[in-house]
């Protein structure tokens, strides 16, 4: 009686294989995985930064003013556009007109120094007009008026707005993201000074 002397069992090569296999699923998972707050921060204030310069070249370009409008909560923002029909939210075709922020991250904002934000006016804070003769004429699903705005003529409101992860105080982590009244836009990472000799 015959015995088969084959073995059952792997070869080197199929080991080998099976290895990189797992190697390369394991790559491919711990891309993918969630990045840490400060890294969110980072991308979050690219985007907007990248978003602003887009929509500061379409405003001039097509004519259109634009707006933002912060949520006061701190996640999140809305793109808005003038239309006869007053302020709506952007339709862009490679910018949404909402965009929350991750969990873990916070948006902050403030008007900039310039001509926008100085308190010796003439005029005393609030409307010009009596607010109370047109409330009854106010529509509560009438969009919100931006806070600040891109306009058509290449004006637009100084502003800054701060990145950051939520657990740490606004401050040493604050990714920001300035609107200066010459029309342009800076990008500073945490720690990062202005400097208005760059421009």
């Amino acid at each position: 009686m015959r015995r088969d002397k084959r073995q059952r069992g792997f070869t080197l090569l199929e080991i080998m294989l099976v290895m990189v296999l797992v190697s390369v699923s394991a790559i491919a998972v711990v891309v993918n995985l969630p990045t840490s707050s400060s890294d969110a921060a980072e991308t979050r204030a690219q985007q907007l930064y990248q978003r602003l310069n887009l929509l500061h070249q379409d405003a001039i370009l097509n004519g259109w003013d634009l707006g933002i409008r912060f949520d006061p909560a701190g996640n999140k923002y809305r793109l808005l556009q003038l239309t006869r029909e007053g302020w709506q939210a952007l339709e862009h075709r490679r910018i949404p007109a909402d965009t929350e922020l991750e969990d873990g991250l916070t948006l902050a904002w403030e008007l900039g120094d310039g001509v926008w934000g100085k308190k010796d006016s003439l005029f005393e804070e609030g409307s010009l007009f009596d607010e109370e003769m047109f409330t009854e004429e106010e529509n509560k699903d009438k969009e919100a008026p931006p806070q600040v705005f891109i306009l058509s003529s290449g004006e637009l409101t100084p502003f800054e707005v701060y990145i950051h992860p939520s657990s740490e105080a606004q401050g040493e982590q604050n990714w920001r993201v300035m609107a200066l009244e010459n029309g342009s836009f800076r990008l500073l990472k945490p720690s990062e000074e202005f400097d208005d000799e760059v421009l």
